[in-house]
């Protein structure tokens, strides 16, 4: 009994250590403490080497049964494009080690139904699944994953040989899945079977698509509409092809929508329509240099008056005026705002300053890679800025110390700071923010950090 106690105790004593460093010498006392370490370890994270046979792969068993208790598994590979064969084993083999697994991401290559039939029937309570799938891969599968909620799928850029199984076309349909989070990359413009997912899935209210050429079928296709109805979040990252018409549908379907990232390639007015009917959004994330202009801003004023977060990156069409004008309305509900890469806060006298006048409520600041960025306006913002939590700077070339003896005064809340590529701050203003009270994370160059730490 009091040989239980002390392990319990110890166990206790090693999940709190914080870093790896500690962890790791920690497990070299005894076999009794590597032991203990495995087995509280709730996290794990591997990386299989290029040219891992499928004997070694086999000792994956082996090696996550010293770790009993993981809820977390992330496996990667070097050459994520090798032998499905092995993919399998591996799969197969953590299936049979890992059955308390809620979160699996598995980036190790393309894995077939059969492995994933196999991982549903040992891991029952897995939420969340992230996998790289061939193009072949039906979706029948999910059908046992009665815990899932969150699917990632990356297809392979390669198509293969030969038409797609009938399976792949002709699923049995009348099964509702539970799933509510979908994302997929590199879905191709003849891909075929991904639509059996939109006829079974009615409780999806996040959508991710990055790097698509389509959605499996048509985008007006019913059922996919359907799905569209109950989307709160949408993300479209490079989907180019689709992203004018699957937005039109948006702004259509999507009236509950409180989320929408649209990141390198947008269509004007697609974009501008979804504002005006999407009035419910509370946060807005966009990287388009062409295709967001004053009056897309001007629309977010109009429309969105409970927004709480406007990410901007590399707008280059927007003006000052027009931000200072969404800053006015805006003044009660914004908690973020990211202007990154952004013309205006560089090259516009007095936008920051009003912008901090106007958004009092702002929690979080991203003002990173604006290299013209100088000492005088960051001041006169932060003067009036003392609710921020976290800021970054990252790669703001023209700021000083100066700047951070102003956020020393005027942000006694802060949490988080980034000011890596910030060539100009130097060690001295790195300990100023070392003795400011609250601060819980810094993000510099090692080189920065003053040498008595």
């Amino acid at each position: 009994m009091d040989s239980l106690l002390c392990d319990e105790l110890l166990e206790e004593i090693l999940q709190r250590l914080h870093s790896a460093s500690d962890a790791n010498s920690a497990s070299l006392v005894s076999k009794r403490w590597l032991s203990l370490l495995r087995s509280s370890r709730t996290a794990l994270s591997l990386r299989l080497p290029t040219g891992c046979s499928g004997g070694s792969r086999l000792c994956l068993s082996s090696f996550l049964s010293h770790y009993p208790n993981l809820s977390a598994l992330t496996l990667v590979s070097d050459s994520p494009n090798a032998d499905p064969c092995l993919s399998d084993l591996a799969l197969l083999s953590l299936s049979s080690a890992c059955r308390n697994l809620t979160q699996l991401r598995f980036l190790v290559g393309p894995v077939t139904s059969s492995s994933l039939q196999h991982l549903s029937s040992s891991c029952k309570a897995l939420s969340s699944l992230k996998i790289i799938a061939s193009r072949s891969l039906g979706f029948d599968w999910l059908a046992g994953f009665r815990s899932l909620r969150n699917l990632s799928v990356t297809f392979l850029d390669c198509l293969e040989d030969g038409p797609p199984p009938s399976s792949m076309i002709n699923l049995p349909g009348g099964l509702e899945l539970q799933l509510e989070t979908l994302c997929f990359t590199g879905i191709g413009n003849g891909d075929v079977g991904i639509d059996w997912l939109w006829r079974n899935c009615r409780s999806i209210s996040k959508l991710r698509l990055s790097s698509c050429e389509g959605i499996g079928n048509s985008i007006s296709d019913p059922f996919f509409l359907n799905l569209l109805s109950g989307i709160r979040e949408i993300e479209l990252v490079t989907c180019r092809s689709i992203t004018a018409s699957l937005l039109l549908r948006v702004a259509e379907h999507c009236r509950s929508l409180v989320s929408l990232v649209v990141y390198d390639g947008g269509n004007r007015d697609a974009l501008i329509e979804v504002i005006r009917n999407c009035g419910s959004l509370r946060k807005i994330d966009l990287r388009l240099p062409l295709d967001l202009d004053d009056d897309g801003l001007m629309a977010i004023a109009q429309n969105c008056r409970e927004l709480q977060s406007l990410c901007l990156q590399s707008c280059v069409m927007i003006s000052g005026e027009s931000l200072r004008s969404l800053g006015r309305v805006l003044c009660s509900s914004l908690e973020e705002l990211a202007l990154v890469n952004c013309d205006a806060a560089e090259r516009e006298p007095g936008l920051l300053t009003s912008l901090g006048q106007n958004l009092r409520s702002l929690k979080r600041l991203d003002l990173s890679y604006n290299e013209l960025l100088l000492d005088k306006e960051m001041v006169s913002m932060l003067a009036s800025s003392r609710n921020l939590v976290e800021i970054s700077l990252r790669g703001c070339r023209g700021l000083t110390d100066m700047t951070i003896s102003a956020i020393i005064k005027n942000c006694p809340l802060l949490r988080i700071i980034d000011i890596r590529q910030c060539h100009k701050i130097t060690s001295q203003g790195v300990g100023l923010l070392l003795e400011a009270p609250n601060l819980i994370q810094i993000l510099v160059e090692q080189s920065k950090i003053p040498g008595q730490l």
